[in-house]
């Protein structure tokens, strides 16, 4: 095997070795654990999976940017707290609004997206015309979003949901859960807009060189704002389905989710770099991490045990792509 034949199958080994690692791991649990390789675990995985990629979907265009958003968890607790006001029973004894009839679902989910793109247009805002940096402008959202959600519902627990709406969670279509076919449709909508769009060729433009973009007629300082509201709309998505899902919602629901996002979109292919990512980079980045966390599970590791595990995962997947990035200079 000549020299150029073992670099590439080095750096492919490198490269991907966060990925490698974790198939081996599924693979030695499903082997050792009974009930890993079943139909019903499968599809719990896909279940917990469909919240979490809608929201690495929507940051995996801030990523592309040379960007981040901080304020995704907040903005999904927002969501849901939204979602949860607007789809309590009648005879619900804590019922938010005593007098307000619940809203169809379908009303409700796009209400609850259109005010998180609000928020989120604010953010991309800042972004481009004043140009503070995202990792700034997106903590400050975050600070905003949750005091807002905390005020809102002087942060007391919502429930007491119509059973449309916990349907969105137990009901199937096909077989298959209406949570996994929202994300199945947002991963397709997604890759439509980042490879069939314009909007998606200036948004590849500007993570590869933000001036350069500019200089060609792309016009920046839209396409930033674009991508903060419909990632924010995403988030509101996420903090709708988490809410069918768990049948209730709080100012704590999202928490921290966005890191896991950002991971799971560096994991996958997404540089933090800018310039690089596709929609199947989110997807298997988030598949990474929910099989991890249900390996582990089997493996019968301690729960505090399972964070440290995830942090390093983290840590190795962000050096590797740095690596990546300065291998390409």
């Amino acid at each position: 095997m000549d020299n150029s034949k073992q670099k590439k199958i080095k750096d492919f080994l490198i490269n991907n070795g966060v990925i490698i690692v974790m198939f081996i791991l599924v693979i030695y649990t499903g082997f050792t654990s009974k009930n890993f390789f079943t139909a019903n675990n499968l599809m719990n995985i896909l279940m917990n999976m469909s919240s979490r990629l809608v929201i690495a979907l929507g940051i995996a265009g801030c990523v592309i940017t040379a960007g981040c958003d901080l304020s995704a968890g907040r903005m999904i607790g927002f969501g849901g707290c939204i979602a949860g006001v607007l789809l309590q029973r009648m005879d619900y004894s804590g019922k938010f609004f005593p007098d307000m009839e619940p809203l169809n679902v379908f009303l409700a989910v796009l209400i609850v997206m259109v005010i998180c793109a609000c928020f989120g247009t604010v953010t991309g805002f800042f972004i481009s015309y004043l140009s503070v940096p995202p990792f700034i402008a997106t903590l400050a959202m975050m600070e905003i979003v949750y005091g807002i959600n905390m005020l809102f519902t002087n942060a007391t627990p919502l429930g007491g949901y119509v059973k449309d709406y916990t349907d969105v969670a137990s009901g199937k279509f096909l077989g298959i859960n209406y949570l996994i076919w929202i994300a199945i449709i947002v991963a397709v909508i997604t890759w439509f807009i980042f490879n069939m769009t314009r909007h998606g060729k200036y948004m590849y433009a500007i993570g590869g060189n933000p001036q350069a973009a500019e200089v060609a007629g792309v016009p920046v300082k839209k396409t930033l704002i674009l991508i903060y509201m419909k990632a924010a709309a995403m988030y509101g998505l996420a903090g709708f389905m988490l809410g069918a899902k768990a049948g209730g919602a709080s100012v704590a629901l999202g928490f921290g989710y966005e890191m896991e996002a950002i991971a799971a979109c560096t994991i996958g292919g997404v540089s933090v770099t800018g310039g690089r990512g596709r929609v199947y980079s989110a997807i298997i980045g988030v598949a990474v991490f929910e099989l991890l966390k249900v390996a582990l599970q089997y493996l019968g590791m301690d729960a505090n045990m399972q964070y440290i595990a995830i942090g390093i995962v983290i840590f190795v997947a962000i050096s590797l792509d740095i690596r990546k990035y300065i291998a390409k200079k």
